[in-house]
């Protein structure tokens, strides 16, 4: 059998057709997009080369510490990645370094302690990867939505708290409504897998020619692996910002971006 998941570099050269037809689109409807997905296909290709020498560095018979070590590195980008998008306050960075670390430390236990996986650098990273790139978009839309709760309801919290509630009641509302939001995209998307999109790394093992049946189990321990890291980082990152906006004697702190 063929080897379809080996296209070559004339494969990739080609492939950018799709890309052309994009730009033609922006340059039709008048975008203004070009130049900004030009840059997002070179940063991507060279970024994934980088990788793609990288990964050899771990997954070729390497000792099993470079891996870790990869991990860490994950932690520590999406942590920083995190404040930089979402600005720095409320000692952000630190309270995301726990959520990855907490989320990442699960995952792994999880997996590779019950044996769903097995304990090498090529399932190690990749799954890193995923518990990590799924995680960062849902902890900076509940940090922000967090933020923003108070910005727009921060006479309503501060009733509370004249009433005498504390503060982790005071918000609980709040809190609440954040965490919704952040779960909801990642639970629809769960809910629509293998109907509405087949998800890549299902893709992927098809076309490297694994049986079809092997490629769905692998898929639904990497969606079941998302969702649940998704729900981690968001309610550890929820409940440290919540702490984080009041003082210790339960007040509203008003941070600025």
């Amino acid at each position: 059998m063929e080897n379809v998941g080996s296209i070559g570099w004339l494969g990739l050269a080609l492939s950018t057709t799709l890309v052309v037809i994009t730009l033609l689109l922006s340059a039709w409807r008048r975008l203004g997009l070009t130049t900004q997905i030009v840059v997002a296909c070179v940063r991507a290709t060279v970024q994934l080369a980088l990788v793609g020498l990288a990964l050899r560095l771990v997954i070729d018979d390497s000792p099993l510490i470079l891996s870790w070590l990869w991990l860490v590195g994950m932690v520590v980008f999406a942590a920083q990645s995190t404040q930089n998008r979402v600005g720095d306050r409320l000692g952000i960075r630190g309270l995301a370094a726990l959520a990855y670390g907490s989320t990442m430390a699960v995952a792994v236990a999880v997996l590779f302690g019950l044996s769903v996986f097995p304990l090498q650098g090529r399932a190690l990273v990749p799954l890193g990867g995923m518990v990590i790139g799924n995680s960062l978009g849902s902890v900076v839309l509940v940090t922000k939505r967090l933020v923003a709760e108070v910005d727009e309801h921060c006479d309503e919290i501060e009733a509370r708290l004249s009433l005498g509630l504390n503060s982790r009641n005071a918000f609980a509302p709040h809190a609440r409504r954040a965490l919704q939001q952040a779960l909801i995209p990642q639970i629809e998307r769960t809910k629509s897998v293998g109907i509405v999109f087949l998800p890549g790394a299902m893709v992927g093992l098809v076309l490297a020619g694994v049986d079809a049946q092997d490629a769905v189990l692998v898929q639904a321990a990497v969606m079941f692996l998302v969702l649940g890291s998704v729900a981690i980082t968001s309610t550890v990152m929820t409940i440290g910002v919540s702490r984080a906006l009041f003082t210790s004697d339960h007040r509203l702190v008003r941070s600025q971006p």
